[in-house]
């Protein structure tokens, strides 16, 4: 059987149609979990342990699954960015006006001066 280019299908041509786009799709609309464990052990004495967890999906999916750490990754979102430089901004000024508050004079002793 050849095809309609009047070459033999290659072992992953299906005739059904079914191309890597829609294998992509599929996968991004319903999500992958790939999960293992790698272990290194020397005479029954465990040494190293790494977990692995691979999750593929669409962002949609995973904000359906409640994955979202990206939005909150100043690194990676300027929406978390922004915040963060927020954040920074006021802690700074909240510490500039504790040593202002602490630098004056207290009001007794600049009334005291001024009376001198």
């Amino acid at each position: 059987m050849t095809t309609a280019t009047g070459r033999l299908p290659g072992p992953y041509d299906s005739g059904g149609g079914t191309d890597l786009a829609d294998i992509l799709e599929r996968v991004l609309d319903k999500g992958i979990v790939i999960a293992g464990d790698i272990r290194i052990n020397l005479l029954d004495i465990e040494l190293l342990t790494i977990k692995l967890r691979l999750i593929v999906a669409s962002v949609d999916k995973a904000k359906e699954m409640g994955i979202d750490w990206w939005e909150h990754d100043p690194a990676l979102s300027s929406g978390a960015r922004k915040r963060e430089l927020e954040q920074r901004n006021a802690e700074l000024e909240r510490r500039v006006a504790h040593l202002e508050a602490l630098s004056s004079p207290a009001p007794r002793e600049k009334e005291d001066r001024e009376r001198s």
